[in-house]
């Protein structure tokens, strides 16, 4: 796994990266399954920290849990590896609820591959892209995206990708607020868990 921080802290793996989109789900009198969607989704995640300096640790875990932050967003390792575009990616307009969006190639090269995590400059929401994008030649793109855009796009935003993909984040309120220590040396604030502030 690339590495990652939060709050400074060094990232450890396991990292686990879940949607949360609650879906009605419900059997007919025949049996058949029946599911929609609420339209709402937001993403969370949960690892541990190694940290060099218990004073932070024991700082950052008692306040900020009614406050946002921002970190970089952990992308896979495989993924990660298999980014090249450079850029600037300009995109046309959308309207929320849509789930693709055109980007220009002018000026554009490289690929962002599946999987990938994007955001959009006019919002703080987290996509994931569904399909490779190669900006080999010219033209147009059609990429699409997890879950459906929540915001408008006008056609003067454009893609982030790299470190400018930040995921704002709040605390879960079920972390441990303070710290253990373990033979009076190593510490530790047990698995932090985030999800994203919408």
């Amino acid at each position: 796994m690339a590495t990652y921080y939060f709050e400074g802290e060094k990232i450890l793996a396991p990292l686990t990266i879940s949607s949360n989109e609650p879906m009605y789900d419900v059997d007919t009198i025949s049996l058949k399954k029946q599911r929609a969607s609420q339209g709402a989704q937001r993403w969370e995640l949960s690892f541990n920290i190694v940290s060099e300096d218990p004073t932070n640790l024991l700082v950052n875990t008692i306040s900020g849990f009614d406050s946002t932050n921002t970190m970089i967003m952990p992308q896979l390792n495989k993924i990660e590896n298999n980014l090249t575009v450079s850029g600037t990616l300009s995109v046309s307009s959308a309207t929320a609820g849509t789930n693709s969006v055109v980007i220009s190639k002018v000026g554009v090269s490289g690929i962002i591959p599946k999987g990938y995590f994007i955001k959009f400059s006019n919002h703080n929401k987290i996509y994931m892209v569904l399909n490779e994008l190669d900006f080999e030649g010219t033209g147009t793109l059609t990429c699409n995206f997890y879950p459906s855009l929540t915001e408008d796009l006008t056609g003067s935003e454009t893609v982030a990708t790299g470190d400018d993909v930040t995921i704002t984040y709040y605390r879960d309120i079920s972390d441990l607020k303070g710290i253990t220590y373990t033979d009076g040396v190593l510490s530790d604030i047990g698995t932090i868990n985030i999800i994203e502030a919408l």
